[in-house]
């Protein structure tokens, strides 16, 4: 199965043993990765399951892929559901982690207006920044081959969002000041949680205030040592530390 393409399908799009794409998906299926009739391909649905099958046919409006084997998701192991709780941080750095979230596996982007926010978003110019976030997830989702998309949530404040992760089973809050613990330590002799929150503030980072709503909900400071990440570079490094240690890298 590992030479086969990956595509993210809806269960709803399966009919009769087939599956078909139109717009964006058929043109990168298409025009993009040149996919001809023959190719082996695997479409993962929103529960979880894989779908073997070849394209079938390809014109200039759609591409239809033939099923051939559905794997149950019981078959494979999961991976942590991570959220990342990410202050809103001046010019396109919000661009950059959900982009490059999404390659590593992150599950969702929690963002959220935090009191060093520079850059004001409400109405129309809100909405149109959160249409423009999902599209970049989107694509980053098609560009790695993901099987499922991550989702992109808004809160108006720190408070808001940390209370939107209430259900994570670690919940890790990188702040430089005061006595946070070492991620190493936290991390060692854990066993693999179900669902990580990592909360990342803004440049400048947290205010007191904010981390006291985050200690609330029951995050833990953290720190990845003695040098200071940029907002953007904090968000994937840790996504990368629990990748490595409990998920799928």
């Amino acid at each position: 199965m590992s030479g086969r393409r990956r595509f993210i399908v809806s269960s709803r799009s399966i009919r009769d043993g087939y599956a078909s794409y139109d717009g964006p998906q058929h043109h990168h299926m298409a025009r993009v990765l040149r996919l001809r009739s023959g190719d082996e391909v695997m479409l993962i649905d929103e529960q979880g399951r894989r779908h073997l099958g070849t394209i079938d046919q390809v014109t200039q409006e759609w591409t239809a892929v033939r099923l051939t084997e559905t794997l149950e998701a019981s078959q494979f192991p999961d991976a942590p559901a991570i959220t990342v709780i990410q202050g809103l941080p001046k010019g396109e750095k919000i661009e950059l982690v959900l982009q490059k979230g999404t390659e590593l596996g992150i599950s969702e982007f929690s963002i959220f207006r935090a009191d060093r926010s520079v850059p004001k978003l409400a109405g129309d110019k809100l909405q149109a920044r959160q249409e423009r976030w999902n599209r970049i997830v989107a694509e980053a989702a098609r560009q790695s081959e993901r099987f499922d998309q991550p989702t992109v949530a808004w809160h108006p404040s720190a408070a808001a969002a940390a209370a939107g992760a209430a259900n994570a089973e670690l919940k890790l809050l990188l702040w430089e000041r005061g006595v946070p613990t070492p991620l190493r330590e936290v991390l060692e002799g854990m066993p693999r949680p179900a669902r990580i929150a990592i909360a990342i503030g803004p440049e400048g980072g947290f205010e007191p205030g904010e981390a006291e709503a985050f200690s609330f909900w029951g995050f833990t400071p953290v720190t990845l040592g003695e040098r200071i990440l940029r907002t953007e570079t904090a968000a994937l490094a840790m996504t990368a530390i629990v990748q490595y240690k409990w998920g799928d890298i």
